[in-house]
């Protein structure tokens, strides 16, 4: 693992889909963004934001998420993630996440990932 420094940040971006919705999922019975998906896509951009630091065969993953969800967000918008490394403690980093739509913020998070070696990880997780 390569140094991950605090304040590292990136805006990734999303476009909603059909599948997505928490009537599609089974998450509620409205068509508009599911809580899962949007704490996913809030992963998703975590881990993208440190991938590059990360040696070849380590990954990141997710072991706490606390979010909000506080506004709707209908299918075929465009979405956005802030994410920002808000503390690295050996290989647990913690970030700060944003996820707006063309009007709002839509949630917030904080959530914490610990770099692993995949194949092992991957391993001790077959062997239960």
């Amino acid at each position: 693992m390569k140094e991950i420094k605090v304040g590292k940040e990136q805006t990734f971006t999303h476009t909603i889909t059909e599948k997505e919705l928490a009537k599609v999922i089974g998450s509620g019975e409205v068509e508009v963004y599911a809580t899962p998906m949007m704490v996913a896509f809030m992963e998703q951009s975590a881990a993208a934001l440190i991938k590059e630091d990360l040696d070849s065969e380590e990954t990141s993953v997710g072991i706490l998420i606390h979010t909000t969800h506080q506004a709707a967000t209908p299918c075929h918008k465009t979405i956005t993630c802030h994410a920002k490394v808000t503390a690295v403690d050996r290989k647990k980093v913690t970030f700060q996440l944003c996820a707006s739509d063309e009007k709002e913020v839509i949630g917030t998070a904080v959530h914490e990932r610990v770099i692993v070696n995949k194949e092992r990880f991957e391993a001790r997780a077959k062997a239960k």
